[in-house]
This record gives C-alpha cells, structure tokens and sequence, in this order.
C-alpha cells in the first residue's frame, strides 16, 4: 500500500461522509450538501489516498500568518494506527509556515492523541456552540 498525500484537492462530499463515518468523526454526515459547503468554505486541505480511495483528510481554515484552525482530522478506520494522522498535520505545519500557530478541539476520544504528535493542551478556550 502506497498512500498518496495532496493539498487543496477537495474530495467529493461522498468521500469524505465515508471516512468520517468510518473513523467516528461526530460530523453531519446525513447532510452531503453541507458537507461539500464546509469543505468548499475551507483554505487548506491536505488529503491522504490509497489510490482513487480517500482514507484520510485534514481540513484547516487558517490567515496564513498568525493562526491556523485545524478543524478536522481523520483517518478511515482502516487505515488508523499507520502514521497518516501525523503525515497530515506535518503537511498542515509545513504549508502554514513557522509563524503560524496551529489550534484544534479534539473529540474526547481523542485527547490522548494529540499530545503524542507534538501538541500542547491549552485550558484557556471558550465556544459558542452551534445551534443545530
């Protein structure tokens, strides 16, 4: 297995639906045409492919200069446990540059996750959560 990664290439709705759905990302997946607007409304995309197939994707907004919200990461189930989570955020660094600061709110399954990549735990953030 060979997988391929890629910026700014935005896969279909459809894909991305199958990975979130295979890697539990708590996403409206039941809404395709909402999910194509999320990705369509994104300025930084980096994707993982074995082959045709989408197995993982980064989807980050950012100002290219301060800050760079990483509001999406997963990797379809089976494809979990290979490094590409990591290989994702590394592009995401790499294209943001050293200035930029890269910020996210993980899932609670997750939160072990992100200090093994290199990331540090912030107690400092507020939300205004959506309504629907």
């Amino acid at each position: 297995m060979e997988i391929t990664y890629k910026t700014n290439v935005v896969p279909l709705p459809e894909q991305v639906i199958e990975v979130y759905d295979s890697a539990k990302l708590p996403r409206p997946t039941h809404d395709a045409a909402r999910i194509g607007k999320i990705y369509q409304n994104s300025n930084l995309i980096v994707s993982a492919w074995d082959g045709e197939k989408l197995v993982g994707v980064s989807r980050s907004i950012t100002d290219w200069a301060w800050s760079c919200y990483l509001a999406d990461l997963a990797i379809h189930a089976d494809y979990q446990k290979l490094g590409i989570g990591k290989k994702l955020i590394d592009i995401t660094k790499e294209q943001v540059g050293e200035q930029t600061t890269i910020l996210l709110l993980s899932v609670p399954t997750a939160m072990e996750y992100y200090p093994k990549i290199g990331f540090t735990k912030e107690d400092r953030g507020f939300t205004i959560l959506r309504t629907r």
